[in-house]
């Protein structure tokens, strides 16, 4: 856990987990681009504003998301907008940015799933540069667990509180139980997905392939995932998280999907 980096001259912090998620905003502007004029025409012009549109909305999405499933954490509008305490959702950017770029390629007159199928390798690569962020942060901590390669967090860490209110630990404890290093999971997910729907990319013969192979596989993967997460930050519902539910859900709609391009004519 090294929530942050160092300190730059006048002693501002650099934090971990907002350096990831910046360096990931950067890489995946430039990936996304890049996909999307090479392959599908998008004017130069309108793309930059494009990935502007989606990133904004994504931003808004994962902030509601996190919002919405931790209210009690939020005692006024003051601290809801207050994004140095953090608290952002993977979902709810996902979902977000989806809305965001869907609004702004019907309002342009582009098609959504091209730009899905170019937007979707930066958002695994993303989810594993951002997972980093989240292991040195020591947020997203995985259940108890005593196998090779478990990790413990230091006193004060939020799997260290947790495990103290669940009494878990002993009085004088210095570091939190064994837990499994799930925010690594994650991030092997994501780069694994960036890995796979870059494949699917150059292999695609309908638009909205790519976007149905990372919106299947994350959901699938996120799922299971979610079993071994630990933190009460998540909501859920029936004994499910919440992104147990919107994974299921966007699994489901993504098959859907699927099923229906296989009847459109495929792409040059």
């Amino acid at each position: 856990m090294h929530p942050v980096l160092f300190r730059l001259p006048g002693g501002h912090p650099l934090y971990a987990y907002g350096t990831t998620l910046a360096l990931s905003i950067c890489i995946g502007y430039f990936v996304s681009t890049a996909l999307v004029e090479q392959r599908d025409g998008f004017p130069l012009d309108r793309t930059g504003w494009l990935c502007i549109v989606t990133l904004a909305a994504a931003l808004l999405g994962s902030r509601l998301l996190y919002l919405l499933t931790n209210l009690d954490h939020f005692p006024d509008v003051g601290s809801m907008l207050r994004f140095s305490d953090g608290g952002l959702a993977a979902y709810g950017g996902f979902l977000g940015g989806f809305l965001g770029g869907w609004a702004f390629c019907r309002a342009d007159g582009h098609s959504i799933l091209a730009w899905g199928d170019a937007a979707v390798p930066s958002l695994a690569l993303g989810l594993g540069l951002t997972r980093i962020g989240c292991l040195l942060h020591g947020c997203d901590f995985g259940r108890p667990w005593r196998g090779p390669w478990a990790i413990t967090f230091p006193a004060g860490s939020p799997a260290y509180d947790h495990q103290r209110l669940e009494g878990l630990l002993p009085e004088h404890a210095l570091r939190s139980m064994s837990v499994h290093p799930s925010q690594l999971y994650e991030s092997l997910v994501g780069f694994l997905l960036f890995g796979f729907t870059m494949w699917v990319w150059r292999r695609r013969r309908r638009r909205g392939e790519v976007l149905v192979a990372f919106t299947m596989g994350y959901g699938a993967l996120r799922f299971c995932l979610e079993i071994l997460r630990d933190d009460d930050q998540r909501g859920g519902l029936c004994g499910l998280s919440t992104s147990q539910i919107i994974g299921a859900v966007t699994f489901v709609a993504a098959g859907a999907l699927w099923a229906w391009l296989r009847k459109e004519q495929r792409v040059g």
